[in-house]
């Protein structure tokens, strides 16, 4: 076998590695929105592709895939360079962003899941502008808040006390539009009310902010319980994209 053939195999492989997992997922949402009265149409697949390489994103893009999570700047921006010729992806930062990152996220991302800080805002509301001046950019960053739902200070997230601060301001900056609610349960924690304690932030938001009507939560080992507690985006890497691979960073 030459070294071509190999690598054809191997990507081969891979797609039908990707094609299967896919297909046992989204059968998995599609039971859960069922179980919970929902439309499947409401939930959408994120796929979590941080740390894997660009040529696994091209085989979900095959598969019919456009929206894409990623958790690091210098990693996502590789990507999105390496798979330019890819039309109408979408690409989500997730993971957490320090400030002096926001004017390389503005560039490339739709949306940012994980703002939790009035300065991180402004920031992302700067650069977002500076994005559109510069042709990088046509429409508004789409942002989530990340809510803390532990109270733990080392953890990402906004106090749900300061939630209603943080909203009103994103939603009132010119370049960036307020699109909802996601959090993460905290470790060990039992999912089932962490995601209801999360649907009621959401209902209250709403109530201020009527469309901001995203609920990004759920991951590969509870995205049935995010579903039955209204979640619209689950967030998923090992169920879809298999273990992590080993990396140096």
């Amino acid at each position: 076998m030459t070294a071509e053939s190999g690598t054809a195999a191997a990507e081969s492989t891979r797609a039908a590695e990707l094609s299967s997992a896919l297909t046992g997922l989204l059968t998995r949402i599609e039971t859960a929105c069922r179980a919970a009265g929902r439309d499947p149409d409401e939930v959408q697949l994120l796929p979590v592709t941080k740390f894997f390489p660009a040529a696994d994103i091209e085989a979900l893009y095959r598969l019919g895939r456009r929206e894409f999570g990623e958790s690091r700047e210098q990693e996502a921006a590789a990507k999105v360079a390496a798979l330019g010729h890819l039309s109408s992806v979408r690409w989500h930062m997730i993971g957490r962003l320090q400030r002096n990152k926001a004017k390389a996220v503005a560039r490339w991302a739709h949306a940012v899941h994980s703002v939790d800080t009035e300065r991180l805002a402004a920031a992302l509301d700067s650069a977002a502008g500076a994005a559109r001046e510069d042709g990088h950019r046509t429409a508004p960053l789409e942002v989530l808040l990340q809510v803390s739902l532990d109270g733990d200070p080392t953890r990402s997230g906004v106090s749900p006390d300061d939630l209603p601060r943080l909203a009103d301001q994103v939603a009132a900056a010119e370049h960036l539009r307020l699109a909802g609610l996601m959090a993460i349960p905290p470790l060990a924690a039992d999912p089932e009310p962490e995601f209801a304690r999360l649907a009621a932030l959401h209902t209250r938001l709403r109530a201020d902010h009527p469309d901001a009507t995203e609920l990004s939560a759920g991951m590969s080992g509870d995205l049935e319980v995010a579903i039955r507690h209204g979640s619209t985006c689950v967030r998923v890497g090992t169920a879809l994209m298999g273990e992590r691979p080993i990396t140096s960073g």
